[in-house]
């Protein structure tokens, strides 16, 4: 028996309105190294940003701090004008001093522009879904909320969502908007975040799991290899489809600066790992 049943729903729908494949596209690592300036080779993240819609890829996840501004720069210069069907997801809420170095600004002041600096590199009138980047330690997040309401009935934003949140946080910022999406880590071998993923599919809230290739543990290692091989597949595919199995509203935004390593996480869809491949998987010790 396979699993079928859950991977063969390929879409989901964000807030209500916005369908896209399950399979979608994280562009973090089309920057520099440290996603810290451009990228070494732009004209292969151009090429990939394009082959990903190609393949049937409709949801692309990004952010203002990645490079700074580069990666949003990129999506523009590949993509517009856009496909009709191509929802693009940004953050907002952290800042850049360096390479791999993520200091976290949640001011209204900040979040209005960074907003305005996404609508600007992206060519875009509206975001589709905002995502705020991180709660600010120092910054009462009811503030941070008041301003995405804000921003959302001045209509720059069309939906919203969270980054590394825990339920309770959900539960206050649902005073302010609707909270369509959650963008937490989580993978095969790190599943923290379990009570927030079956929160948020109890609510209807789209998944965003970030890291999902973390693959930490040996012992995950082991299995995802042995799976792997059975299937003629790579182990990131293995993990890939775990997750699609797992839980019918994850959404996936692997992220590659290579064309090869993109159509292999895109094959992961098509992966058919049965029942025993699952119980399998679903015992690894989460690190």
């Amino acid at each position: 028996m396979n699993n079928s049943s859950i991977t063969s729903e390929k879409t989901l729908t964000i807030g209500g309105e916005l369908t896209v494949n399950r399979m979608g596209y994280g562009a973090m690592r089309i920057t520099g190294k440290g996603i810290w300036g451009p990228p070494k080779d732009e004209a292969e993240a151009i090429r990939v940003l394009q082959r990903a819609v190609e393949l049937g890829v409709n949801f692309i996840d990004t952010a203002d701090s990645y490079g700074p501004h580069v990666s949003e720069e990129l999506i523009a210069k590949a993509l517009y004008p856009y496909p009709a069907d191509l929802v693009i997801g940004t953050k907002g809420g952290l800042l850049r001093t360096g390479p791999d170095v993520w200091p976290i600004n949640a001011k209204p002041d900040h979040l209005r522009k960074a907003i305005e600096g996404s609508l600007k590199r992206l060519k875009l009138d509206q975001i589709d879904l905002y995502q705020l980047h991180r709660i600010d330690p120092i910054v009462p997040a009811e503030q941070s909320f008041e301003f995405l309401q804000q921003a959302q009935e001045e209509g720059l934003i069309k939906h919203i969502g969270l980054s590394e949140v825990d339920v309770d946080v959900i539960n206050r910022a649902q005073k302010y908007f609707e909270v369509v999406s959650v963008q937490n880590m989580y993978s095969v071998d790190n599943r923290k975040w379990e009570h927030v993923l079956q929160y948020c599919k109890a609510h209807q809230i789209a998944f965003i799991p970030w890291f999902p290739l973390n693959a930490g543990n040996v012992a995950s290692q082991d299995k995802l290899k042995q799976i792997a091989d059975k299937h003629n597949a790579t182990v990131h595919q293995v993990a890939l489809n775990w997750l699609l199995n797992h839980s019918d509203n994850i959404l996936l935004i692997p992220g590659t600066s290579s064309v090869k390593h993109l159509e292999e996480n895109v094959n992961a869809v098509s992966l058919e790992l049965d029942e025993d491949d699952i119980q399998e998987l679903n015992s690894i010790n989460p690190q």
